[in-house]
């Protein structure tokens, strides 16, 4: 079902504020479309896509194991997804890479914040109509999911207005107008007579946004700001960043039972605390100074949280039934993974094995020395199957030598740890020298020794100083042990 932006009540897109726990709670609220949080196209293109079975979420995580990006079900059909991009090609290869887990891409033409407008991003790209063309024609002729863009009002009318048809003609399938110049700030009006003329001059759907700091204070007033600036759609940010119970149209609940709302949402999806309590702070923008607000600024954990606001059971049960799923996806995952051995009809050598790196010699690993007994055994060289199991992202290897396999029954943090892990069992079963220090050293290890050396050799070389080093290689006391 293609998603549509008339006759629709939306969440702005929002820094740190758009994440999964606010977007499900507006959705909650009454909400019919909502926004993530402006992601920078490099950024997402660093990222691995991961199910989370224990969440039930899609986290899309940075090489820093930071989640960047999640979403799960029950929003996809109404999440949005802004990119903040000035390049078609990469903001085109992210929308590829998204665009499964979203109802539609935006791109951010608004922000006119220095972390959106460096690299030529966010309002910057007011300036520069080709290169909107570009960015626009290149999404809407590469994805299957509608294109929209956000942006704000330029100098004059006709600018404006000579602006949104040229988006227009791109095949956008909606545009939201920040009613603001990207010099203006929200205690400036907003300019309702600019969203309803460019409203007036194109056929395609216009969100109006813009209207929260003046003229949004409850669920009527999206409906008179609808009115006044004759568009198809209202996206409100800041009103419904500080009550976002303002989508409700039986009217605002009190603010207290709205935090809570929220910090049920974060539980359940292991928001980062920080995250969670800078949300509660916009909502709590008046009270900081309360008994409540000094005990919410002084916490430093989603418990500590919860604790403020007496939820710990919740939190508790929260906490039990994850670590109960965990369990029962390991115990999937395990016999899964014996019935994969069992069909292999050879068995797999298993060991409780964690490779070190502190534990062996400098460059210096077991997958070396397994390859070189491999090499000097004339067999085929050592293959690695690695999974990765959903749960908590860790990786097991199995190692197949010689048409036997081996494997560490423990998981470990990093597919290359989890191949060393492999290699140690096999190498030990083998009864096999694995470089560990304080092991007698071996031929492999003198091997390596004068690789280095000579590599070193020949980058003195290459620098100059080639009589000393003939006298080197012609020192028939030359020691391996001293290099």
């Amino acid at each position: 079902m293609v998603l549509s932006f008339c006759d629709k009540l939306i969440l702005a897109p929002m820094v740190r504020v758009g994440t999964l726990p606010m977007r499900l709670l507006a959705l909650e609220y009454g909400a019919d479309i909502v926004y993530c949080e402006e992601l920078v196209d490099i950024k997402m293109l660093q990222c691995k896509r991961v199910v989370n079975e224990v969440l039930q979420t899609v986290d899309y995580i940075a090489p820093t194991e930071r989640v960047i990006f999640q979403t799960c079900e029950r929003e996809k059909d109404r999440l949005v997804f802004q990119m903040g991009t000035a390049d078609p090609e990469r903001a085109l290869a992210v929308a590829k890479f998204i665009e499964n887990d979203v109802a539609a891409i935006d791109v951010n033409m608004g922000c006119p914040k220095e972390y959106s407008t460096k690299g030529g991003m966010g309002a910057a790209l007011l300036s520069n109509p080709e290169k909107i063309e570009k960015i626009l024609k290149t999404l809407v002729n590469g994805i299957s999911k509608p294109v929209t863009c956000k942006i704000r009002i330029l100098p004059t009318l006709e600018e404006t207005v000579n602006l949104v048809k040229r988006i227009e003609r791109c095949g956008v399938a909606a545009i939201a107008v920040h009613g603001r110049k990207k010099e203006e700030r929200p205690q400036h009006p907003v300019h309702c007579e600019f969203i309803k003329a460019i409203s007036e001059a194109v056929s395609i759907p216009v969100i109006a946004n813009g209207g929260s700091q003046e003229l949004i204070r409850e669920f009527q007033d999206i409906e008179a700001f609808r009115s006044v600036t004759n568009t198809s759609s209202v996206m409100v940010a800041r009103a419904a960043m500080w009550n976002p119970s303002i989508f409700r149209r039986e009217g605002l609940l009190p603010l207290e039972h709205v935090m809570q709302d929220y910090i049920r949402h974060a539980v359940r999806y292991n928001n980062h605390y920080t995250n969670t309590k800078y949300c509660l702070c916009q909502m709590m923008r008046d009270q900081l100074e309360s008994p409540l607000g000094r005990k919410l600024h002084a916490t430093q954990s989603t418990l500590d949280i919860c604790e403020v606001f007496e939820m710990t059971s919740f939190y508790e049960s929260c906490q039990l039934s994850q670590e109960a799923r965990k369990v029962s996806l390991n115990v999937n995952v395990q016999e899964t993974l014996k019935a994969d051995n069992n069909a292999e009809n050879n068995g797999v050598v298993q060991l409780p094995i964690k490779f070190e790196r502190k534990d062996y010699r400098p460059q210096v690993t077991p997958k070396m020395f397994l390859l070189e007994w491999c090499r000097k055994e004339k067999l085929p060289q050592p293959v690695y199957y690695t999974v990765q199991r959903s749960l908590d992202k860790f990786f097991s290897s199995v190692v197949t030598v010689d048409e036997k396999k081996y494997c560490s029954t423990l998981w470990d943090k990093s597919k290359k740890l989890a191949e060393q892990a492999a290699a140690i069992v096999c190498l030990r079963t083998l009864g096999l020298p694995e470089g560990k220090i304080g092991e007698e050293e071996s031929n492999l290890v003198r091997k390596r020794k004068r690789a280095i050396h000579e590599e070193s050799i020949e980058m003195t070389v290459s620098q100059g100083g080639e009589q000393i080093i003939k006298r080197l290689h012609n020192n028939e006391n030359f020691d391996d042990s001293k290099d």
